[in-house]
């Protein structure tokens, strides 16, 4: 059961829906009955030029350790 008053909760499928959000789980917290409260928050995907540069730079990294691992 969610505890959200309505207009949050259209807000929150709103920004799933049309602006391609997600919604990530930051906190579990655990109360003496058993029961679970999540900390929810909207999260925006990387873009392609930041896809690539991460990429590149997990390349480099990797290429190097092989390199200092062959020459050491």
């Amino acid at each position: 059961k969610l505890l959200l008053h309505r207009k949050q909760l259209d807000r929150l499928i709103g920004a799933v829906q049309r602006e391609g959000r997600t919604l990530i789980p930051t906190r579990l917290y655990w109360n003496d009955k058993g029961l679970a409260k999540l900390e929810l928050a909207l999260a925006k995907g990387k873009k392609l030029h930041d896809k690539r540069e991460t990429t590149a730079e997990r390349d480099w990294q990797r290429d190097k350790a092989r390199l200092l691992r062959d020459k050491g």
